[in-house]
């Protein structure tokens, strides 16, 4: 019965998933708790070169974190964009990769 709870515990009410070259993606998941409440995991998975598998590293932001986690990212990538690189074009990267077997090329990103 209580492995039941667990697997509740771990349902993803909610999974965007971003490809981020040809070896990395992210994962932003909203999960629900057996209290009815909900956290973020962000999860980076990085293809193997050495084998087939992958390595994954995540992140838990609780709800009473969020505002200073974001706060935080957004001032980490300002201070990135303005401070540091700020003759970079990043918006140049703006474009989704295509799930595997689908070709070789990118597909411009349409922002919505």
């Amino acid at each position: 019965m209580g492995y039941e709870n667990n697997d509740k515990q771990k349902e993803s009410v909610y999974s965007k998933r971003i490809r981020a070259g040809k070896r990395r993606t992210y994962f932003f998941d909203v999960r629900e708790t057996k209290g009815n409440d909900y956290y973020l995991t962000i999860t980076e998975s990085r293809k193997r070169f050495d084998s087939d598998g992958y390595d994954r590293h995540k992140i838990f932001v609780y709800k009473e974190d969020f505002n200073k986690f974001i706060k935080a990212l957004n001032e980490a990538v300002d201070y990135v964009k303005t401070d540091l690189m700020p003759d970079f074009d990043f918006d140049a990267f703006n474009h989704d990769y295509p799930e595997d077997g689908e070709g070789g090329s990118y597909v411009p990103y349409n922002a919505s």
